[in-house]
């Protein structure tokens, strides 16, 4: 008697739904967790997954008091579906390259708020994109410098704007543009009303600081261990909020404190020794899956970024 063979069925639309939400639920640590990313509730994500073990007749996550973990087999197809998502989208962009004129996405990620001037540049990018690629898509967003690395990484995003102090490998960094950093302090600081030359190097160890959050380049670092660092920020939004607070002095680039600082709002603190510049680089993998995209894009940012 002939042995039967088992033939495996073909991977439908619905499978591919599935694993999606599987890869996101493993990704975010459990079904909680992967709500907001997918937008769907717990119980609905709960129906998901049973279905999906169901159609593969395996155990994939284990779930209860003791929290979500993956089963032996869950791991494996983790990491089976991450290598189909893989071949999925590299034949997406084979397919798009064949054609003369680029489409899809394109992904710029911005660390930090841009000032005027940059924005005005980054504007001009943009309307020249545009203009020469009218089917592209363009994604612009901001996200902190380890999401962005990641990202770029990954081939989630095409160009990363941000600070290129630290560079890690992998990565390619273009210096673009740059601005002084200066120590500020709002009307409501004790600083305010004194003359720089009071304001002794005891005084500024003294009062509460902000740290940027990241590192920065050495000068600043020199003057950041003066401070009595005691707070974090990253954005300057936010930093800024906390300086006019009263309670804390930090650094901040003019353009985005001149109206504060028009105002009476705002002082900067012994502008002429304490300072540091604020390099923007434009941040790209240096084997990117989507090279065509990568070049079009550093291309107009040195066109419009170079302009005198």
């Amino acid at each position: 008697m002939k042995k039967s063979s088992i033939i495996p069925k073909p991977i439908a639309e619905y499978d591919l739904r599935l694993l999606r939400i599987f890869v996101s639920v493993v990704e975010n640590g459990g079904f909680s967790a992967a709500e907001s990313a997918l937008g769907i509730t717990r119980s609905t994500i709960s129906i998901h997954m049973s279905n999906l073990e169901e159609r593969m007749k395996l155990k994939l996550c284990l779930r209860g008091r003791g929290g979500f973990a993956l089963t032996e087999d869950g791991h494996t197809v983790y990491r089976a579906v991450i290598n189909l998502f893989d071949s999925l989208n590299d034949f997406s962009l084979l397919v798009g390259s064949l054609s003369k004129e680029l489409s899809g996405e394109l992904i710029i990620l911005c660390a930090d708020q841009l000032n005027q001037a940059t924005q005005n540049k980054l504007s001009e990018v943009i309307k020249i994109i545009h203009q020469d690629s009218p089917s592209l898509h363009l994604v612009l967003d901001s996200e902190p410098i380890a999401n962005i690395e990641k990202a770029l990484l990954k081939d989630k995003a095409h160009i990363g704007l941000f600070p290129g102090y630290q560079q890690i490998e992998g990565l390619s960094y273009q210096h673009i543009t740059n601005e002084a950093v200066y120590l500020c302090c709002s009307k409501h600081h004790p600083f305010f009303n004194k003359v720089d030359t009071v304001i002794s190097e005891t005084d500024l160890a003294e009062v509460a600081a902000i740290h940027p959050g990241v590192d920065i380049e050495p000068s600043g670092s020199e003057q950041l261990k003066k401070l009595n660092l005691m707070a974090k920020s990253y954005q300057f939004d936010t930093r800024k909020a906390m300086i006019m607070s009263g309670s804390y002095i930090g650094f901040m680039p003019q353009s985005y404190i001149q109206e504060e600082l028009n105002k009476g709002e705002m002082r900067i603190i012994r502008p002429s020794e304490i300072t540091y510049q604020f390099n923007l680089s434009l941040v790209t993998k240096k084997t990117p899956r989507e090279a065509n995209k990568v070049e079009l894009l550093t291309d107009v940012f040195n066109r419009v970024f170079n302009q005198l």
